[in-house]
């Protein structure tokens, strides 16, 4: 018996543009123990963002509430507000999962960036507007792939076609 299921092709790789980067600088941490691991409250101080779809800054006091489990894992809930080189207010919010070296944390703390390649930081990034310059933004699946720096965390940000 077949289904519809069936008639979707397999793919190799998702086919995605590149929309923009982004730079986030943050406060240091907040760090609150909790009964379900520990929470990181990090406040946006601002930004930059560029590419061939999105050009402006982050404004300041947006945030990212990480929530790190007992596993070591990290649930990323992000909230900021971006301004578009043209004047555009844009909300930004994501959620992921943040995979670090064992010994990440101090690396971070001693002033170091994390590698690409040494961590598992994605995210799945929303973008809302009603403006009808950046409206296909908010109609458009993303996904970012995210680098560690001491205070700042830069994200790459591409949209499923």
């Amino acid at each position: 018996m077949s289904s519809v299921i069936d008639e979707l092709p397999l793919v190799e790789a998702l086919p995605v543009e590149h929309l923009f980067d982004m730079r986030v600088n943050l406060a240091p941490a907040q760090a609150i123990s909790t009964a379900t691991g520990t929470r990181m409250t990090f406040v946006t101080t601002g930004g930059t963002v560029d590419g061939p779809k999105l050009r402006g800054e982050v404004l300041p006091g947006g945030g990212d509430w990480l929530l790190v489990g007992d596993d070591g894992v990290g649930r990323v809930d992000v909230r900021v507000t971006l301004r578009t080189h043209d004047g555009v207010l844009i909300h930004f919010e994501s959620a992921g999962i943040i995979k670090v070296p064992s010994d990440g944390l101090h690396r971070l703390a001693e002033g170091q960036a994390l590698p690409f390649d040494e961590t598992y930081v994605r995210t799945t990034p929303r973008l809302a507007t009603a403006d009808p310059r950046y409206s296909r933004l908010s109609e458009t699946v993303t996904v970012g792939y995210n680098v560690l720096s001491p205070n700042r965390v830069d994200y790459r940000v591409y949209g499923l076609r």
